[in-house]
């Protein structure tokens, strides 16, 4: 069995679940994916930080992974080991929701590890509309960074690459709703 095929068995058997539910853009659906039960799970967690990796081969002088908390942070964080581990190291950034109540205030953590004007990938468990995707997008950008595009665990395949590519940004998927349920 390939990488492919165990994270998608694990994505079936860990976060898909058939049933009603209002998702974070509002819309009702009667399917769910909870990406968080995959990404924090240990072999989930690995596969999933070396499948996004294998989706950013491609692109040069990546400066840093990230996203909004919560769904972002497990994947930027595998990602990250994988990286190290394949000898082309990139840091990640988790964006907050809302400042830090305290200290220095901040929105990003783990700005120390990024260069000024970095060039960065948002990283998300589950895309429908991208609204979350170009929030991350809009606060990385606030904060000085250089974004180059979204990579998901899942597209819903509900209009969200549209949104985002629409924005002038480009968004790979390791997974579409479509492969998950073929």
């Amino acid at each position: 069995m390939t990488d492919r095929q165990k994270l998608k068995q694990i994505i079936l058997e860990k976060s898909y679940e058939k049933r009603k539910v209002v998702l974070s853009s509002g819309a009702e659906s009667d399917f769910y994916f909870d990406g968080k039960q995959t990404t924090l799970h240990p072999e989930g967690a690995y596969l999933t930080g070396r499948l996004f990796f294998e989706a950013l081969n491609d692109i040069e002088d990546i400066d840093g992974v990230g996203g909004l908390t919560l769904g972002a942070d497990p994947i930027a964080t595998a990602l990250s080991v994988v990286s190290f581990l394949n000898g082309r190291p990139i840091p990640a950034f988790i964006i907050r929701k809302e400042p830090k109540g305290h200290g220095t205030g901040a929105w990003l953590e783990g700005r120390k590890n990024l260069p000024e004007g970095a060039r960065v990938v948002i990283v998300e468990d589950v895309v429908t509309s991208g609204g979350s995707s170009l929030k991350a997008i809009r606060r990385a950008e606030e904060e000085g960074m250089r974004v180059l595009g979204v990579v998901t665990l899942v597209d819903r395949e509900e209009g969200g690459r549209e949104n985002i590519e629409q924005a002038g940004y480009w968004m790979k998927a390791v997974f579409t709703k479509s492969d998950i349920l073929s």
